[in-house]
């Protein structure tokens, strides 16, 4: 037995799938060894005893644009990347997919460099890249820059599918305004297309899940809406049984019972959380800039001053808790929400779960879902 192997025993352990009471998890450098009973622990493993509370999986976002003040698109550098995973750790999120929002192609090329920087140094918590546009619909643009929304130029193909050899690199567009022909190309080079800030019709979503479109980007919000004559892209997307859906379960965004109903449509396994976080988590004050406009923090809500949503300051723990709170969900389900299955979308199958072989990234939690601890890669943070 290595001595380099650690026991943490006295929580309850959430394996992905179900509970352990009374067993040690059991990880030795950046992997879990094994869920084993308290009584059978080897000799020779160094023990924590933990005071009650929850061993789970640690947390995955796939959309987040900043954090500790930091917004990614005003830094597009590997050091920023650092800073943002460090502001979301607290709040449970072990790994993640910084996202970039529409931008130009100079910056659009920083970030792909920082993150294939980042990814090639194994910047602990960073997965990929998410590029949230500039392939959008302005009638469906939100906050996004009107000015910088543009087609997709043929040239910007190769550094993405580039990219997606290296990392997990997600991009969300408007798929009526991309020819089918480069979603597909982008789908077979490995990039989680995923349709937002889109104004398709049913039909055009259908042409474009068989084209290689694996998800939707933050259901309900900046997409054509599911109607009685038009489903649209929410319509579409409920109906799919294969494409994945983020919702971002923070009450603001969607109302509780549209993601109950979404929640039904769904078969399960097909809907993650998501933040859509800026750069107000881990941070302090009310006012923020973001993308050269002015926006306000205000019991949660980041808007823009004329009422525009702007993003989120919501983190993976309150989405948790607010799924258990709000949609009234099974906690175990809540956490597979905001683990396992973004893993699943992502194809990363040693994250969102623990047992033998999957990664050391889980969090200490409270019985009132406060994040005590977190491990990355076996690396603990403890905040108390």
């Amino acid at each position: 037995m290595s001595q380099s192997w650690q026991a943490y025993q006295g929580a309850r352990i959430f394996d992905g799938q179900r509970w352990w009471e009374g067993h040690s998890l059991v990880i030795s450098a950046n992997q879990v060894q094994s869920i084993v009973a308290d009584e059978a622990l080897p000799a020779g493993v160094r023990r924590h005893q933990l005071s009650g509370g929850l061993l789970v999986p640690g947390l995955i976002d796939v959309h987040v644009n900043g954090g500790g003040g930091v917004l990614f698109n005003d830094h597009p550098e590997a050091a920023a990347l650092g800073k943002i995973v460090e502001a979301h750790r607290p709040y449970g999120t072990t790994a993640m997919m910084p996202t970039l929002i529409t931008d130009l192609d100079p910056v659009m090329e920083q970030a792909i460099a920082a993150v294939a920087q980042a990814t090639a140094e194994g910047m602990p918590g960073v997965l990929g890249l998410h590029l949230e546009g500039p392939y959008l619909n302005s009638a469906r643009k939100g906050v996004h820059d009107e000015q910088r929304i543009r087609p997709m130029p043929a040239q910007m193909l190769e550094p993405i599918c580039q990219l997606a050899g290296q990392t997990k690199v997600m991009l969300t567009l408007a798929p009526e305004c991309v020819p089918m022909a480069w979603i597909s190309q982008l789908a077979a080079a490995g990039v989680r297309v995923c349709a937002g800030h889109s104004a398709a019709s049913y039909a055009q979503m259908q042409q474009a899940f068989t084209a290689g479109v694996v998800g939707v980007t933050h259901l309900f919000n900046a997409m054509s809406p599911l109607q009685s004559r038009e489903p649209g892209v929410v319509g579409a997307a409920l109906e799919d049984e294969q494409s994945w859906c983020g919702l971002i379960v923070d009450g603001l965004h969607v109302h509780p019972a549209t993601m109950r109903v979404a929640l039904r449509a769904k078969p399960q396994g097909k809907v993650m959380l998501v933040t859509d976080a800026v750069h107000t988590v881990g941070a302090v004050g009310e006012d923020f800039n973001l993308m050269g406009k002015a926006i306000k923090r205000i019991n949660g809500k980041v808007a823009t001053l004329d009422g525009v949503l702007a993003g989120s300051d919501l983190n993976m723990i309150q989405g948790v808790r607010n799924c258990v709170e709000m949609l009234q969900l099974d906690l175990a389900e809540a956490l597979r929400m905001g683990a396992l299955y973004p893993a699943q979308f992502l194809g990363l199958t040693e994250y969102g779960w623990l047992g033998q072989g999957s990664r050391a990234d889980f969090l200490w939690l409270s019985d009132a879902l406060q994040v005590q601890a977190s491990w990355i890669g076996g690396e603990a943070e403890y905040y108390r």
